[in-house]
């Protein structure tokens, strides 16, 4: 099942993402087939402030050790961590 990990980063909080951003991108590429699609949300600046990366996991608890374990987590860099389940009908390249 997918689920989409929106996490919104804390105000004035650009330090700590570029401090983490290394750890934080070896993270995602040990995820492998898990991981489906990742990036920031950025504001009109272009500045990164938040993550959304869509995840294959067994189920809801997989999904929250996922963003659990993401070093951008554990350095207390997101106010919010928000994971939804989604089903990916358009433009889903595995049903082609």
């Amino acid at each position: 099942m997918l689920f989409a990990l929106i996490c919104t980063d804390k105000p004035n909080s650009s330090a700590l993402r570029a401090e983490a951003r290394p750890a934080h991108l070896a993270y995602l590429d040990s995820l492998a087939h898990k991981l489906k699609f990742a990036g920031p949300f950025v504001n009109e600046e272009g500045i990164s402030i938040g993550t959304l990366a869509m995840v294959e996991a067994l189920d809801r608890g997989d999904a929250e050790m996922i963003a659990a374990n993401d070093p951008y987590q554990k350095v207390g860099l997101f106010a919010s961590v928000e994971i939804k389940a989604w089903k990916w009908v358009i433009k889903n390249p595995e049903l082609k």
